[in-house]
């Protein structure tokens, strides 16, 4: 068996991809001619162009297409990078530039960083190695250098961020207002009668959860409600950073009557914790997410969140895109685009029926 596998080996590594020139050896006639006949040129007879087809499929050529494209100074590939793939946002997002952009012809090649800077350098390498026409990223949440991205622009490929992106890189941005989804946020739980609203946040260097921490604490003076440091954590905001925080949140002298999670992952963590310590929701603590993955309206109750609007800016990035790649003189000033969020109330957070 052992014999088998190391003569298939052998033979795999020894195996010669075949080549034009091969072609040309075969039929006695020179590269440039197998090359016009295989692209139809008009001064290839007949004859010899259904000869090269014959023998390059005898020979089971392959051409290769990119090789031709990166010729041309064209990939037709386009990278994208994200975060994580199991979130319903990312998944959405992918799928809505992907629609987009195969109306004009190019291919996208989705790498997942799982929240890792480390890879998320080595993803953005592999990009650039395969020399793909542009980038649309959202940064992972260890992400704190941006020289990886840096590096993007200095070859002059074209860089766009969406959600996760920082002012310093000075590339064109597509996301939602998330200082304003805090306001939503708060001024609901507010109407609700809410006085002691806890907030599970993510990292503060990252810039969208540095604002939503932001809006949520300004908001809470808008509105003449304490800001407690004990009630704002920052975290990578999945299930079980949900449930850690929210056990930390039930143990304090006097709890928080109300949750933000800015994120449905950890919104679904404290949610467990809440049912194991038989904490009734809304009735006791009322509960809010973000993202609108789509758990959140499975599970009891039902989560309420913030809509992340990702068909849109997915369809946005690609359009950003291609403005950027098809028009040299479109909008010479950096492209941000701030969308509007969209508080989805369901019964986690309806105190007031």
């Amino acid at each position: 068996m052992f014999n088998r596998l190391n003569k298939l080996i052998a033979f795999l590594r020894n195996k010669k991809k075949i080549t034009i020139k091969d072609i040309a050896n075969e039929l006695g006639i020179t590269p440039s001619a197998v090359s016009k006949a295989l692209n139809n040129h008009p001064r290839i007879s007949d004859q010899t162009k259904e000869a090269v087809k014959a023998v390059a499929k005898k020979l089971n050529y392959q051409p290769n297409n990119l090789a031709s494209a990166l010729r041309k100074g064209k990939s037709n590939l386009v990278g994208v990078m994200i975060p994580r793939t199991n979130s319903n946002f990312f998944s959405s997002v992918v799928e809505n530039i992907e629609q987009r952009l195969s109306t004009e012809g190019y291919n996208v090649i989705i790498a997942q960083s799982n929240e890792s800077f480390e890879r998320e350098c080595k993803n953005i390498e592999s990009l650039l190695l395969i020399q793909v026409d542009g980038i649309i990223a959202s940064m992972a949440n260890e992400t704190m250098s941006l020289e990886h991205f840096e590096k993007i622009k200095s070859k002059g490929v074209p860089l766009i961020m969406f959600d996760r992106g920082e002012d310093a890189l000075e590339v064109d941005y597509v996301g939602i207002d998330d200082y304003e989804s805090s306001f939503l946020v708060v001024e609901h739980l507010k109407n609700q009668g809410c006085k002691r609203i806890a907030h599970i946040g993510g990292y503060r260097h990252t810039r969208i959860y540095k604002s939503r921490i932001k809006g949520f604490e300004d908001a809470l003076k808008k509105y003449g409600l304490p800001v407690f440091d004990a009630l704002i954590s920052e975290s990578s905001l999945l299930i079980e950073d949900g449930r850690t925080i929210m056990k930390q949140l039930l143990a304090l002298p006097e709890p928080p009557d109300a949750v933000f999670a800015a994120s449905d992952f950890a919104a679904l963590g404290a949610l467990q914790v809440l049912e194991e310590h038989d904490v009734k929701v809304p009735e006791d603590i009322a509960l809010v997410g973000f993202s609108n993955e789509t758990f959140t309206s499975l599970v009891k109750p039902s989560i309420s969140t913030v809509n992340q609007r990702s068909e849109i800016i997915g369809t946005m990035a690609a359009e950003t895109f291609l403005n950027r790649v098809n028009d040299s003189e479109w909008n010479p000033k950096l492209n941000r685009a701030m969308i509007e969020p969209e508080l989805i109330i369901r019964n986690s957070s309806l105190k007031n029926h």
